[in-house]
């Protein structure tokens, strides 16, 4: 169906098994992540008779719905419908899959159009989320829903943990009310570093309650090094919230 060139490697077995390797899923049908990785460009340029990811994406956004549904309402028993909404909606938003199909390397694994590898298409957010949904499009027709289920628990446990731990909320969102609500100042963010090369940045954020303290945390992006130092920032008021007395001799109510 693709020749080894304009698949950019994919097509060669050992690429596929990195592939499977770091998706953590063996397919029986390998002729589906091959096609969740052709993008609709790639069959623009080189004849009608192809076929691309666009049927396997759509098939993957409804998996993926369901899937983040499943997990936030049997992990969050107590939130209501518009927070689980609201909480779904970040977890599957475009940058946040497009963060995911970086880590699994999937932007090289594409084959794209001249065009789009032209203007940097493997690390356009728009193409490497809708080709992680075609892949897990491609699980989920491979090994049905309880591998598509792993694929997603895997690849979304961190922002799964935190919305356990905090109640459903984004931890900069939850850091920003209880900051407010303990010491009436708002949390000021800012970028410390950006270091790793340009294909694959690693960012470090601090985050600080003026007067207070400061927290670190790195991540992919620059959003998610910000979520990670108000997550950290969010441990240490509960770690502080668990210590005996201050200093000035007034004590915390005791539940």
């Amino acid at each position: 169906m693709f020749s080894s060139h304009t698949s950019r490697g994919l097509i060669g077995g050992v690429a596929v098994e990195s592939l499977e390797t770091r998706l953590g899923y063996r397919f029986s049908d390998r002729e589906l992540v091959r096609r969740a990785l052709v993008h609709p460009s790639w069959r623009h340029e080189n004849g009608p008779d192809g076929t691309d990811n666009q049927r396997l994406e759509f098939l993957g956004d409804a998996v993926l719905s369901l899937a983040v549904s499943d997990l936030l309402f049997s992990r969050l028993t107590e939130s209501p419908e518009g927070e689980l909404t609201r909480l779904r909606a970040r977890l599957v938003c475009t940058g946040r899959l497009a963060e995911v199909a970086r880590d699994l390397g999937l932007g090289e694994a594409m084959a794209l159009g001249r065009g789009e590898q032209a203007t940097g298409g493997a690390d356009k957010d728009s193409i490497l989320a809708a080709g992680f949904e075609a892949v897990l499009g491609a699980v989920y027709e491979d090994g049905g829903f309880e591998a598509a289920m792993g694929l997603v628990t895997r690849e979304l446990a961190r922002e799964l943990d935190e919305a356990v731990l905090h109640g459903g909320r984004d931890p900069k969102s939850a850091l920003q009310e209880q900051s407010q609500r303990e010491f009436q100042v708002t949390p000021r963010y800012r970028l410390a570093a950006v270091e790793g090369p340009p294909h694959e940045p690693h960012f470090t954020a601090e985050v600080e309650i003026p007067g207070h303290f400061r927290c670190q945390g790195q991540g992919a992006s620059k959003k998610e090094a910000e979520r990670s130092a108000a997550a950290a920032a969010l441990e240490s008021l509960a770690a502080a919230a668990g210590e005996s007395a201050p200093e000035d001799g007034s004590a915390r109510e005791q539940p």
